[in-house]
């Protein structure tokens, strides 16, 4: 009785597409080319279509692209074009300061801090621009607009509060999304607005902690352990992930070195580690999920209470070392970052990898956003058919 009552509801009522959630990982300036990639999805999609994911999650500079396409949910290729503008003329003078009063103010607020014992939000580099430029180009208020029309289920942006220790994912969503508290990460509704995005993009060190209500919160890609875990609990039944670290298999070099390691190539490192290795982990957790699911008889799966399913994910990465990017465009900084990069190892080999997530300079974002448009363009079948069940009939009326 049971399998005739659900059959006849298959042919009845056909089951709703499943919500394709996309993740937008960190990683600076890296970020250009997820930019690339939506651009190439935008090619693929009729003119006018509306946003294709439902679910948006965003961390660090990820957070920033993640927001700008809740917005124009109602217009996918609209949003992807705003992105494309900012980030093909991108400055760096649009994140922190480069100029040399600047940068020097920053130095001695940075030597009178230590000096006198003050504790203030002190960071190695001025993000102020990046505040200013947010608040002029992101009108957050569409966000719910979107939510309202149906074209967005949920966006939800990763933060790290620097006195829980917690992973903070703040969401804005469809009412019937429940918070969620799990080991050393939660989810908290709220109304999305730039605090939230400069507090996720906030680099240890680099750039000051925001405060949001009662903590101090830091970038998002810290200890997050789980960064597909949100967008799970946001609804999305399949997910597409954006990475900015190339897939290349290449063996590291094991040469003898004599010198020490200069502080940008520890710092880089300390950043790959930051926003790359918990996700690699996360999917690989996933994948092992999906196969344990496999193995469970499907009747088993639907008397189940636990609601059992595997995710579907499609993963897009650069086909090539982003950092090896970076040192073709290095000579683009303005002369006082290229002094101050220089003086810690950032502008030569052994820094690309530093350089590569502050190099908010035009060419090289450029060459990110083309590199990701050829990647993913070069994989436009499965895209299509990743994305595909969830787009049909899904053409607006915008331009």
């Amino acid at each position: 009785m049971r399998s005739r009552w659900r059959d006849w509801l298959q042919r009845h009522h056909p089951p709703l597409p499943p919500k394709v959630g996309l993740i937008l990982t960190g990683g600076g300036a890296r970020a250009a080319y997820q930019v690339g990639v939506l651009r190439a999805i935008a090619a693929m999609l009729p003119k006018g279509a509306r946003n294709p994911f439902p679910v948006i999650c965003g961390t660090s500079a990820g957070a920033i692209n993640a927001a700008s396409l809740a917005v124009a949910a109602r217009n996918f290729h609209e949003g992807v074009r705003q992105l494309v503008d900012v980030w093909e003329n991108f400055h760096v003078d649009q994140v922190y300061r480069s100029d040399p009063i600047g940068v020097l103010f920053n130095s001695v607020r940075i030597l009178a801090s230590l000096v006198f014992n003050k504790h203030g939000a002190i960071s190695l580099l001025d993000d102020s621009p990046l505040t200013k430029l947010l608040v002029h180009r992101l009108p957050f208020r569409g966000i719910q607009k979107s939510i309202k029309s149906g074209d967005l289920h949920a966006l939800g942006i990763t933060a790290w509060g620097y006195t829980s220790g917690q992973s903070v994912t703040f969401y804005q969503g469809v009412k019937d999304i429940a918070a969620w508290d799990r080991e050393r990460r939660i989810g908290i509704s709220t109304n999305i607005g730039v605090e939230h995005l400069v507090g996720s993009s906030a680099i240890p060190f680099l750039f000051p902690a925001m405060r949001i209500n009662r903590e101090y919160f830091g970038d998002g890609s810290m200890r997050q352990f789980a960064p597909i875990s949100p967008a799970l609990h946001l609804g999305a039944e399949r997910i597409l992930v954006i990475g900015v670290h190339d897939t290349l298999n290449e063996h590291p070099d094991r040469a003898r070195t004599a010198s020490y390691p200069p502080m940008a190539q520890i710092a880089g490192h300390v950043m790959n580690s930051i926003f790359l290795d918990s996700l690699d982990t996360d999917l690989e957790r996933l994948q092992r999920i999906n196969e344990i699911i496999q193995l469970i008889p499907r009747e088993t799966l639907e008397n189940s209470s636990m609601q059992l399913r595997p995710i579907e994910t499609l993963i897009i990465s650069p086909s090539e070392a982003i950092n090896k990017i970076a040192e073709r465009y290095a000579h683009t900084l303005p002369r006082t970052m290229r002094l101050a990069y220089r003086a810690i190892g950032a502008m030569g080999r052994d820094g690309s990898t530093l350089l590569s997530y502050l190099l908010f300079e035009k060419p090289f974002c450029q060459a990110l956003i083309k590199l990701g448009y050829q990647d993913t363009m070069s994989r436009k079948n499965e895209v299509l058919q990743f994305i595909g069940t969830n787009t049909e009939d899904r053409v607006g009326t915008g331009t």
